[in-house]
């Protein structure tokens, strides 16, 4: 059983166990344990999105990566799939990311990247796990001069942001594009804007005054409305809200709709198709991605597999099935054959290509994909329920699912990164399936109670 990590590494509330300064030093002395072989000098790159408890849990694992024997390579507030291209281009041992992705600025968290940029698998964090609570490092302190020391990385933003704009094709530019863009007060405030501003392209920036505690807060990629309206009110071309650690992507077209992950998926598989890019002419999604998708890839010629949610499991089935594309509706999207994992601003810049490429608007590119009408309800739940053990649950589950037949399915799964419980239901007429779901979140709600 798991004790310290989630689908997406460590999360919680700062300064409540498991995100204490106690627990981040462990976790720095264990990551630092692993990576130590024959070679003499190791080193770990950290790197933070914009909350206010970064600076403790940097120090915290600064410090317990030091005193391990490993030198500690510090970038401070920078994106997600930064650190894991940060990691490779500097031949580091490994990369840490402090955030909690798009959570309120209350919590925090701490991601993994092994030393190829790739998310740490999960036998290497049980591995950890042990490490820390068997106390196997206790005997193992290095003194003197073997200790390790710490380092600041000054231009780590100039190179990931040369990084992206080399992604973006050289024989365009985006010289008259507006595009509205929400950084989520998050850790892309310091690089979307100079990327898109550097190839040409008119900014209306949002949410890029970070203070530690307004990160994600009614903004970004999990609240585009307002990047919506003032797509609108400015008359851009596109709107581009990123998460707080920007390793996601939600998008407006120029009529202030919202185009989601899987439209942007599909816009992005059509045309990897059309080059014959898209290997094995399979997509890669989760389980949450709409039935709409599915069929869309089948119309292009190709198909889609799909993977427990969570991004690092759409890269590990890429990976092992040689794919080279995949995401998640929630805007995790990934091109191996540019980075290691989900990257909001290098997903954008592959969407206007294709914008410029094909000389259409946003809100025609989205329409090659029809959503089946689809709802998502969250449960909060005061402690770990398995709605499976609920009497009389999976029972209605099948009876629902029976009455949908095969233009619909429910998806009912704990959260791996907050304590709730989420029922999914797709169908074709959404009263029905909001009808469903309801039912289905009562029955959870009364059982937590």
């Amino acid at each position: 059983m798991r004790k310290l990590f989630g689908t997406d590494g460590v999360r919680g509330v700062a300064n409540i166990h498991p995100m204490t300064t106690e627990i981040a030093m462990q976790i720095g002395r264990g990551i630092a344990y692993l990576v130590k072989d024959m070679k003499k000098d190791h080193r770990i790159v950290i790197g933070k999105d914009t909350r206010l408890s970064g600076y403790m849990i940097e120090n915290a694992l600064a410090s317990g990566i030091c005193s391990m024997g490993v030198d500690v390579l510090l970038v401070g507030p920078m994106p997600t799939p930064g650190i894991g291209f940060i990691t490779t281009s500097m031949r580091a041992d490994a990369g840490v990311v402090i955030s909690a992705s798009h959570n309120p600025f209350q919590d925090n968290g701490i991601k993994i990247f092994s030393r190829d940029g790739f998310k740490l698998p999960d036998q290497q964090e049980l591995k950890i796990e042990d490490l820390i609570f068997s106390k196997k490092m206790e005997s193992l302190r290095p003194i003197a001069e073997e200790i390790g020391k710490a380092f600041r990385l000054d231009d780590a933003r100039g190179r990931y942001t040369v990084f992206l704009k080399n992604t973006f094709p050289k024989k365009y530019v985006l010289d008259g594009f507006h595009i509205v863009l929400d950084c989520a007060n998050g850790a892309t405030y310091g690089v979307a804007p100079h990327v898109f501003e550097e190839l040409g392209a008119k900014i209306t920036a949002l949410a890029v005054e970070p203070d530690g505690r307004n990160i994600n807060h009614q903004c970004g990629a999990l609240y585009p409305q307002l990047m919506a309206e003032k797509v609108k009110e400015v008359g851009a071309d596109i709107g581009i809200a990123l998460d707080g650690d920007g390793d996601r992507l939600i998008v407006v077209d120029e009529k202030g709709r919202i185009v989601d992950g899987d439209h942007v998926m599909a816009i992005c598989a059509s045309e990897l198709m059309a080059r014959r890019k898209l290997r094995k002419k399979t997509l890669v999604s989760t389980v949450m991605s709409n039935l709409g998708l599915e069929v869309a890839m089948q119309k292009m010629g190709g198909r889609m597999l799909r993977t427990q949610v969570g991004d690092r499991y759409v890269v590990e089935e890429m990976r092992r099935g040689g794919y080279n594309f995949g995401g998640e509706q929630s805007g995790h999207l990934v091109f191996l054959d540019h980075n290691t994992t989900g990257d909001g601003i290098l997903a954008a810049l592959q969407l206007l290509a294709i914008m410029i490429k094909r000389d259409k608007p946003l809100s025609e590119l989205a329409t090659l994909m029809e959503s089946f009408p689809q709802t998502l309800q969250n449960v909060k739940t005061g402690s770990r329920i398995d709605p499976a053990r609920i009497k009389g649950f999976s029972r209605k589950v099948a009876d629902l699912e029976k009455e949908l037949g095969t233009s619909g399915r429910i998806l009912v799964r704990p959260s791996g990164t907050e304590a709730v419980i989420r029922v999914m239901v797709e169908g074709p007429d959404q009263s029905l399936i909001d009808s469903m779901a309801a039912e289905l979140c009562e029955m959870i709600s009364r059982a937590g109670r």
